[in-house]
């Protein structure tokens, strides 16, 4: 490998075609398991340029959304003009996360939970003990930004609500209830809109 392309970041993807045969949705879906057991086949998953794959949607780049909850509120930001996605500046947010890399490939474990941990460390600072658990899948196709991308929603339940950000592109944060939230769905971004009404709208 040449210089130049080590230094292109290389992230985790599977093709799009593998996501149709598992079985299509458009939306949130929380039937996770048959989802998580094919894509996260080493047979099917690769790891290519990010440049390429952004504009490329026979590839789904793999990425987890992260919710943080705490006694039912939710962590809510938005997104500041430094980040790094320019789609989605301005727009408001309740999920942390983002690309896995090749680099984490190269660690110990889960390279996936390896790449998770390390996009909620880099954005958030968490100062409480929590559980965790995978609740659901978001694909949205209808945005430019949707058709490349596959959300793997994860929900935090914090003992204390204490999630500090770590980078100037999050701002704005607080926590509130998903009834208040849902009220609001306009100013948030579509995967955090599909996240509420996905999750929350029946509560």
């Amino acid at each position: 490998m040449s210089d130049t392309e080590q230094q292109v970041e290389h992230v985790m993807v599977v093709p799009t075609l593998l996501f149709h045969e598992v079985g299509y949705f458009q939306g949130f879906n929380d039937q996770v398991a048959p989802y998580l057991k094919t894509l996260f086949d080493p047979n099917y998953i690769s790891f290519r340029p990010r440049d390429t794959v952004e504009e490329d949607p026979s590839f789904k780049q793999l990425i987890p959304y992260c919710i943080f909850r705490h006694e039912g509120k939710i962590f809510y930001y938005t997104r500041g003009s430094k980040g790094g996605e320019q789609r989605l500046h301005s727009k408001r947010s309740i999920g942390i996360g983002g690309h896995i890399s090749l680099e984490d490939d190269a660690k110990e474990g889960s390279t996936y939970r390896e790449g998770m941990q390390r996009e909620i460390q880099e954005e958030v600072e968490m100062n409480t003990n929590y559980t965790e658990a995978c609740v659901g899948l978001i694909n949205d196709d209808e945005t430019e930004v949707g058709k490349v991308h596959l959300g793997i929603v994860h929900i935090f339940d914090l003992e204390l609500p204490k999630v500090l950000p770590c980078e100037e592109s999050i701002i704005e944060t607080g926590f509130d209830s998903p009834k208040k939230l849902l009220q609001e769905l306009d100013q948030f971004e579509t995967w955090s809109q599909i996240c509420l009404k996905g999750l929350f709208e029946l509560s």
